[in-house]
């Protein structure tokens, strides 16, 4: 299995009208490099990709420079607002 999941939180999964994705490993190497892959393959979610976004791998927060391996569990979601 060289793939990992990708799942889409709350506005983004609305957006993309998907809740996962299959990626292959070969095509990115980092959390940073997901966010580039996943605008050139669906340019028409460039717009709510490029804002901010929070990331979690594997259930725990991360910034764009942590590595994906296989089987990993990508999580993409805004920011969250409380009230």
């Amino acid at each position: 299995m060289n793939t990992f999941t990708l799942k889409f939180f709350a506005r983004l999964r609305e957006e993309t009208k998907t809740d996962a994705l299959e990626i292959p490993l070969g095509e990115v190497a980092s959390l940073g490099e997901l966010k580039e892959y996943l605008q050139k393959q669906y340019p028409h979610w460039s717009g709510f990709l490029s804002g901010k976004l929070l990331s979690a791998v594997n259930q725990q927060m991360v910034n764009d420079d942590v590595p994906l391996q296989a089987g990993d569990e990508v999580a993409l979601f805004p920011p969250v607002t409380g009230g």
